[in-house]
């Protein structure tokens, strides 16, 4: 199937994590440990994923095979390396200064 209607939830334990579950099934599919890493999903949209259709952070194919086989895809959080840290935390300080 390439098209599906999906749910979207973020995480109210890690800044920009999102999971994506199948609106019929829900987070029936997720794995309880997942769930408990995750915390309580917050309702951000239902969304008609195809896979014309350009994501932000996620590969729309990839998110289409996962929800079909496991019953979710998890969008992690992008990677910020010690590098971005140290440059993000120097522009904070001259902006304010």
């Amino acid at each position: 199937m390439s098209k599906r209607i999906c749910d979207i939830y973020r995480s109210p334990r890690h800044d920009e994590m999102y999971l994506y579950v199948p609106k019929q099934e829900g987070l029936e599919r997720v794995p309880e440990k997942l769930q408990e890493l995750f915390g309580k999903p917050v309702h951000v949209t239902t969304l008609l994923i195809t896979a014309e259709r350009k994501l932000a952070r996620a590969d729309v194919d990839k998110v289409i095979h996962a929800l079909q086989d496991q019953g979710y895809y998890l969008q992690m959080p992008p990677v910020v390396d010690d590098e971005m840290r140290a440059i993000a935390a120097q522009n904070s300080k001259l902006s304010r200064g």
